[in-house]
């Protein structure tokens, strides 16, 4: 069975985005960063958004909130309820839409095909490397094909240049 897992045509197959990216930073400060909301507030969007709102309770069981703002100035809501936390190893969490007050919403709330499911599985894995740290995200159970997958692919690795910029810069604080 792992074998499977490991084969990119079965990733594909089950609409699965997974991207590496080896960050500058040491892994410590790098979880901090993915799981503090006033760091989270200055990179968690892709080019040309930004995150207004944000609260992370973390915790197995507990959520994170945010509002990612479009270049058009609409707000798209969202919230991760976390299933599994190892500081500073991974982080495992179901991503859903919401409205501004929290609730469920579908994709088709936010103009999306219905192609996209109303879940989605994020496991986060930081791992060092050669004083940095190996940074992979798998995005599971997504669309399998299409224009919004493309999207979603596109905005991590956006979210993610965003992220080895802070990290990089003097002053961020773990």
């Amino acid at each position: 069975m792992a074998e499977k897992r490991n084969n990119p045509i079965n990733e594909r197959e089950k609409g699965e985005i997974v991207i590496t990216r080896v960050i500058n930073a040491p892994r410590e400060l790098v979880f901090k960063a993915w799981t503090t909301p006033e760091h989270l507030l200055r990179w968690w969007a892709p080019k040309g958004c930004t995150t207004p709102y944000c609260t992370v309770d973390l915790r197995p069981g507990g959520a994170f909130r945010f509002c990612m703002r479009l270049p058009d100035g609409k707000d798209i809501w969202a919230r991760g309820i976390f299933r599994e936390i190892i500081e500073p190893e991974r982080i495992v969490y179901v991503d859903s839409f919401t409205d501004e007050k929290g609730n469920p919403v579908p994709a088709s709330y936010y103009g999306l095909t219905s192609a996209t499911l109303a879940e989605s599985l994020v496991t986060v894995t930081f791992d060092e490397y050669q004083g940095k740290t190996k940074l992979t995200l798998r995005h599971s159970e997504m669309i399998e094909t299409g224009t919004e997958r493309e999207m979603t692919n596109q905005g991590w690795n956006d979210m993610f240049d965003r992220l080895a910029e802070l990290v990089a810069k003097k002053g961020m604080n773990i």
